[in-house]
């Protein structure tokens, strides 16, 4: 950006450059989407009206579907509903690396971070080697000044724990930044906790074949605080995405380790996750971001529908707090680019950052006469309002025009054959399929109750024997052992 003003004085200042007229239009920074996954727009509508276990447990079952061309027209066509809904900046976590190719095709601007998990310990330290060699590869095949490569590890009931201080230890050694999911939902929560929910150990081996024994114990802390324990925040750049189950002491800490914070009030919504205390997180001065999550779960990546259901939905749960559109405005721009750290260089429209600007159209009927453009953004925009989309000075959209480096019509044929592929339904064989792998989990888990019973009685044995020789109280022990042990 070299030179900011009024029209009439900018024409003056400079006589030879072009000028477009928008009409009665707000011109502003581009919109920072601070947490998505685009990877999987393509499956945005399959799943509807579900809660969040039920909605993850069917995208596990539609991704099993997909290859790896699969996932990468998937995330263009995210990247091209982002640049069309005025997203200038995305900070997306895949494990596929999509979201890295589609966001260098489209020139958009990007922190992408790699996803690595490993429930089993003995796996960890090769899922790490795997994801440090990804995001080395990642970062030669990008424009570091335009994107850079992150890492996250998977949700705390897909991970070991010290897969967060081996995380930590790579971010801190290569200085690239962290994400991670934090308390984002009421099952996760018991999980960590209590050790109880939809993802306790019973489920573990069927995904991962093997874990140890025993396999997870409850914690009695927050997920908030669990992550703290085990090194979670110990790097320089961490983003917590959702923060939804958070009580003062988590937000204190996240605020004691400069811990940025995503919020997705639509997708949290959505799917009964609960409702973020964007107003703790603003009084505690944490650097705070809003996201618009999977588009698989809100159908959609439209920061300005975003920022609107966020502002209702705090406005009736946190009667007497009134949060207005100028603080979800900034939240979304700004806010965003601080929590990714980068607002020195984009974010707001000044001289001398970088000329990410997008324009959004006030001249519809529900949004005249306008008086208040911040109000009349939040209030009544979509991204169906956006009539142009810059980045680094180039204008990628332009009102259904695109000067992206994608075949758009290409990419929506491919879209339309993977929905087909998604939408089958099984045959006769694929479903037969299903019930002896069903079968076959049921009877692995009924060896693995066996064992573990066969195990506590060797145990008790064991016990038993060693009080004999020990203590000398054959009486007690064989009383003991005739007890049906």
């Amino acid at each position: 950006i070299r030179d900011i003003g009024t029209a009439e004085m900018l024409k003056l200042r400079y006589p030879d450059e072009e000028v477009v007229d928008f009409g009665q239009a707000a011109i502003m920074p581009g919109l920072v989407d601070l947490h998505t996954h685009l990877e999987n727009s393509v499956m945005r509508g399959i799943v509807h009206d579900v809660p969040y276990t039920t909605w993850v447990t069917s995208m596990l079952e539609k991704s099993a579907k997909m290859d790896v061309s699969d996932w990468y027209d998937s995330a263009i066509l995210g990247g091209l509903e982002a640049l069309s809904s005025g997203i200038t900046c995305v900070a997306d976590i895949t494990a596929t690396g999509a979201a890295c190719t589609a966001t260098q095709k489209l020139g958009m601007r990007s922190v992408i971070y790699r996803e690595v998990g490993a429930m089993d310990k003995r796996r960890v330290d090769y899922a790490m080697r795997i994801a440090e060699n990804d995001i080395m590869h990642w970062r030669e095949e990008v424009d570091g000044d335009r994107i850079t490569i992150g890492v996250a590890p998977a949700a705390m009931y897909a991970c070991h724990p010290s897969m967060f201080s081996k995380v930590s230890e790579f971010a801190r050694r290569e200085n690239v930044p962290v994400a991670m999911h934090v308390a984002g939902n009421r099952e996760e929560y018991n999980f960590i906790k209590y050790g109880s929910s939809p993802f306790s150990v019973h489920t573990m081996d069927q995904k991962r074949g093997f874990v140890e024994i025993p396999p997870w114990l409850p914690t009695g802390t927050t997920p908030g605080r669990y992550a703290l324990n085990w090194g979670a925040f110990e790097s320089d750049n961490v983003l917590a995405i959702h923060c939804v189950h958070v009580d003062d002491k988590d937000v204190q800490k996240l605020k004691e380790y400069d811990v940025a914070v995503a919020v997705c009030p639509r997708c949290n919504a959505q799917l009964g996750m609960g409702v973020a205390p964007i107003n703790e997180f603003m009084r505690a001065g944490l650097r705070l971001g809003m996201g618009t999550d999977s588009p698989a779960a809100t159908d959609s990546t439209d920061m300005l529908t975003e920022m609107r259901i966020g502002m209702l939905v705090q406005r009736a749960v946190n009667v007497g707090e009134f949060l207005d559109s100028a603080t979800m405005l900034e939240m979304a721009t700004i806010g965003g680019a601080r929590a990714l750290k980068l607002d020195d260089k984009i974010g707001s429209l000044e001289i001398g950052k970088l000329a990410d600007i997008i324009a959004v159209d006030l001249s519809g009927s529900h949004q005249t006469p306008t008086t208040d453009p911040v109000s009349a953004v939040v209030n009544t925009c979509s991204g169906a309002d956006i009539l142009m989309t810059m980045v680094n000075g180039t204008a990628l959209y332009e009102k259904n025009k695109w000067n992206v480096g994608v075949e758009v019509a290409r990419n929506i044929a491919r879209i339309i054959e993977i929905r087909g592929k998604l939408n089958q339904k099984l045959t006769a064989q694929q479903k037969s399929e299903r019930i002896r792998a069903a079968q076959e989990r049921e009877r692995k888990e009924k060896e693995r109750r066996e064992a573990a019973a066969r195990t506590k009685k060797i145990f008790t044995i064991v016990v038993c024997v060693i009080l004999v020789l020990a203590l000398g109280i054959p009486t007690v022990a064989l009383a003991f052992l005739g007890n049906g042990s």
